[in-house]
């Protein structure tokens, strides 16, 4: 072998030598790091390892019928300032105090808490303790509130070097403020305990989500979050309320109940077929004369329900056939005594009604009438009576997924822990000596125009998750048939003359030239308790309750009323009319006809203006154009957006791009919050109309689990 090669493997030898050498080290340490260092290790490691923190999910959204959002959880923030990071304190912190002034300055020009100078002395004395989280604002701010602090002196450098650090919390709103408020119900300040009342309280189990766990670790000397389990969002609740017809229901009550100044109002409508509430109001007086909701009265006042009861008494004995409608009665003078009370019709000061048939004492409200009835049929067995209702299905209580709903109370002769007297009867047969929520009443009088079938109301049509049904509800049948169907037609005829029979009906006002309604006026002294009906002055209860339309009844409704101040106690005048406007309204929008009805009609004598066209998907657009006699081209993309020049209709396609925003402006809720859920975002949006702003920009890359916020307006 030559020189030359004698050294090169010579050469190698020294290399492979070094690496083997190294290798061995490597090894060594790794087996002292597996065996004599482990436990130290493994102490350290658990030093800069925190376990087991909470991933809180997003609470589940509650939406009306139609899609409209009722409650929303949507993130706010607490901001603060990390005063240790390094690029703050190099070079004898020269950028900190570079920026510090103009910080301070835009804070108190934000903000307007506190000046300028309090903002800086604060931001410079928190610098030089080297706090880690300074929280320079106590409030929290909204997500376009921290877009903007983001964008201050300092703080537009990033979190690395200006220390700007954010708490994610979640607030819950309701973007129809009052729109049945107590219905949907509340959640607690500290989110963690969930719901408070209403159905946030009766579906807490499924809008709270699963939290997740995630881990804190320190890496390069930052603690980072490690998501170990993922959260599992909370399911959305879709409720039965109507939104239009819930602004109707509590735009008319509150009319009524300023202008009689009265206590307390409630106002129900509900759908005959289906048993769903499509409007629930609950509205109590404040101190100040304003109205709000603050407890769900209407499901959870018990109380005696007067005249309205007397449609239950006629029910019994016409379909025991105890009695007839036709059947004479003697009511005299308006003064009849039972045992050692004396009971009065409202007309007794003018010599009462004499005789009158069954069905003229209902449509006249007469106490003496429909209480003579009522004994001469069940005097000598009351329980029989009592048994009747039973039976029909008034004493069944209701589950009704809101906490606190009161059953009815209607008692037995044979309950010895209440004394019966020979007055019981009588007074309990108008609505005295029982007690019943005003939905109880309203769920009898829906039987009524349901041909005598019995639903429990229904609060609630389905629960979902992603947009996928987890659980649908129909409304409960208490009673497939609660009466005979000749009864059903004899109690709908009497109701109905309650409102059109020009002599004895108590309702009459209540008679509208746009829609036919039937029910029945309730007048009742409210009781004391022990202290009974007078002390300190008589208060009275009105209501009415009925349906509509007559014909073919597709709404139940009752209003009632307590304690007004102003003007002689009516159910006629006061709730009846509450419900005769609801009634109408409900009518003027609840039509089945649509565009295609009118479009060959040459009678008509108006010009349609045609709609204005949202971004969308193309095939919708592309349908309602040619419904419109108006076709276009269509591109084809699935997205287009609509340019209008010199009156014609251009389409241009929208880019949608995979995990980016797209621009959602212009387009109506369905669509806008379908692109984003494709994109990856989660939603939460207000308003009612088309998306206005959206809180990121469109041609953002989506973050995992972010979420957008959308405004929507007309």
């Amino acid at each position: 072998m030559t020189e030359p090669g004698k050294k090169i493997i010579g050469r190698f030898a020294i290399v492979y030598i070094l690496i083997v050498m190294f290798m061995g080290v490597i090894v060594y340490n790794i087996l002292k790091i597996q065996t004599v260092e482990r436990d130290n290790w493994l102490e350290l490691g658990k030093k800069n390892d925190k376990k087991d923190f909470i991933v809180r999910p997003n609470r589940g959204n509650i939406y009306s019928a139609d899609g409209q959002l009722m409650a929303s959880s949507i993130p706010t923030y607490y901001v603060y300032m990390d005063t240790r990071v390094p690029a703050l304190h190099v070079k004898e912190g020269r950028l900190f105090y570079e920026n510090v002034d103009s910080l301070a300055e835009s804070l108190a020009n934000y903000f307007k808490d506190k000046s300028k100078a309090a903002y800086k002395r604060d931001i410079i004395k928190a610098y030089n303790q080297k706090k880690g989280e300074y929280q320079f604002y106590k409030g929290r701010i909204s997500y376009a509130q921290l877009k903007d602090i983001k964008k201050f002196p300092l703080f537009r450098l990033g979190r690395n070097r200006s220390g700007l650090l954010t708490k994610e919390m979640f607030r819950r709103v309701k973007p129809y403020t009052t729109l049945a408020s107590r219905t949907i119900g509340d959640i607690y300040a500290d989110e963690t305990k969930g719901g408070k009342n209403g159905l946030e309280l009766g579906f807490e189990e499924y809008l709270k989500g699963t939290p997740g766990v995630s881990a804190r670790k320190k890496v390069a000397n930052r603690w980072q979050e490690v998501v170990q389990v993922e959260p599992i969002d909370g399911m959305d609740i879709i409720s039965t309320i109507d939104v239009d017809m819930q602004d109707i229901a509590e735009k008319a009550l509150l009319e009524k109940l300023k202008e009689i100044e009265a206590q307390t109002g409630y106002a129900i409508v509900m759908e005959v077929k289906t048993g769903e509430i499509k409007a629930i109001v609950n509205m109590d007086r404040n101190r100040d004369g304003s109205y709000s909701e603050r407890r769900n009265g209407a499901v959870s006042d018990r109380v005696e329900p007067g005249s309205t009861f007397k449609t239950v008494s006629l029910m019994a004995v016409l379909d025991d056939g105890k009695a007839k409608l036709t059947d004479v009665i003697a009511t005299g003078n308006g003064l009849y005594r039972f045992g050692p009370a004396t009971m009065r019709d409202h007309n007794a000061h003018r010599g009462g009604y004499g005789d009158i048939t069954l069905e003229q004492a209902l449509n006249a409200s007469s106490n003496v009438g429909i209480s003579r009835t009522v004994v001469n049929a069940y005097g000598k067995n009351p329980g029989k009576f009592v048994e009747k209702l039973y039976k029909m299905g008034m004493n069944e209580p209701f589950e009704l997924h809101i906490p606190g709903t009161a059953k009815p109370w209607i008692r037995h002769p044979n309950d010895k822990s209440v004394y019966w007297s020979a007055t019981t009867l009588p007074w309990m047969s108008i609505g005295y000596e029982v007690q019943v929520a005003p939905i109880y009443t309203l769920a009898f009088y829906n039987a009524i125009a349901n041909n005598g079938r019995f639903l429990e109301p229904l609060l609630v049509k389905s629960i979902n998750q992603n947009g996928i049904v987890v659980k649908e509800f129909t409304a409960r049948v208490i009673n497939e048939q609660m009466c005979k169907p000749s009864t059903v037609k004899d109690v709908q005829k009497a109701l109905l003359g309650v409102v059109e029979s020009p002599k004895y009906g108590t309702g009459k006002i209540v008679h509208s030239p746009h829609v036919r309604i039937a029910g029945k006026t309730g007048t009742a002294q409210i009781s004391k308790g022990s202290a009974g009906y007078t002390a300190g002055g008589k208060s009275h209860q009105v209501s009415f309750c009925g349906f509509f339309p007559y014909e073919d009844p597709k709404y139940t409704c009752i209003v009632v009323i307590r304690e007004p101040r102003i003007g002689y106690p009516s159910g006629g005048a006061m709730s009846g009319v509450v419900v005769k406007n609801i009634a109408e309204r409900i009518t003027s929008i609840d039509t089945t006809s649509t565009i295609i009805d009118f479009k060959n009609d040459s009678t008509l004598k108006f010009t349609a203006k045609e709609p204005s066209l949202k971004p969308g998907k193309s095939a919708a657009i592309q349908t309602v154009m040619n419904t419109l006699n108006h076709p276009v081209t269509v591109p084809a993309e699935e997205w287009v957006r609509v340019k209008e020049e010199n009156k014609s209709v251009q389409l241009e396609p929208i880019e949608v791009e995979d995990r980016v925003i797209p621009n959602l402006r212009g387009m109506g809720a369905k669509d806008a919050v379908f692109l984003c859920e494709e994109a990856g975002l989660r939603v939460n949006f207000s308003g009612i109309g088309k998306v206005v702003s959206q809180s990121i920009p469109a041609g953002t890359k989506v973050k995992k689990g972010q979420t957008i916020a959308l405004v929507l307006a007309h």
